[in-house]
């Protein structure tokens, strides 16, 4: 027994090495055929957020590229008179999204409380501090594209057919829209302000005029 003791236990060793070896082996093959996959993948989402950047200046073509797929999905959803729920959600979540676009990047109201006074100015004396959304436009844009292909893909399926009667939804959703940009609106006439940057800067254009003035005179 003394004599065969070490030679099972060699063999266990042996055994237990092999089985490693081999387990080493298949997961470098997996991994091998995982690598290239992985790097195309890689490659292309790194081609896609490259263009995707280089769209950034170009806002006019980046919503006409919009209003047309928005008309794609239109003339979708009226050519086989169904997947009204999908649109419902697609208008509720666009509400949203118009809601973060048209809203200021602090509240002015806990901006207020916590520094004595509004971060936006109200007056021509005031220093100009344009307007910073909580959703900037190109992720506005960017979220509201893909709202629109993720729907117009959604309609290929039966399951997301739900029957409704489409008119109930689209004065629920009327009502709810006019009663959120209601309440928006009220919002900005409260703290007074403009979610928009066009013509703010234009509070050093009596110096200018001043300025032009006096050089006529002379």
């Amino acid at each position: 027994m003394y004599l065969l003791t070490p030679s099972l236990d060699f063999f266990r060793r042996e055994i237990y090495a092999l089985g490693f070896l081999s387990r080493i082996a298949m997961d470098g093959s997996s991994g091998s055929l995982a690598t290239p996959v992985q790097k195309k993948a890689h490659e292309a989402w790194r081609i896609y957020k490259y263009y995707l950047d280089k769209t950034t200046p170009h806002s006019t073509y980046r919503w006409i590229g919009t209003l047309v797929v928005f008309l794609i999905y239109c003339l979708r959803v009226f050519s086989i008179h169904g997947f009204y729920i999908i649109s419902y959600a697609l208008g509720i979540y666009l509400l949203n999204l118009l809601i973060g676009f048209l809203s200021p990047l602090v509240d002015p109201e806990l901006d207020s409380s916590s520094d004595g006074g509004p971060s936006l100015p109200t007056r021509g004396s005031d220093e100009f501090k344009p307007f910073i959304r909580r959703l900037p436009e190109f992720k506005f844009w960017y979220s509201m594209t893909k709202a629109f292909c993720i729907a117009f893909l959604m309609t290929f399926f039966s399951v997301f057919d739900v029957p409704v009667f489409w008119p109930i939804l689209l004065c629920y959703w009327v009502v709810l829209f006019v009663l959120t940009m209601r309440r928006q609106i009220s919002h900005m006439i409260k703290h007074k302000y403009i979610p928009f940057s066009i013509g703010k800067q234009k509070y050093s254009g009596r110096r200018s005029s001043a300025s032009s003035g006096a050089s006529r005179a002379d």
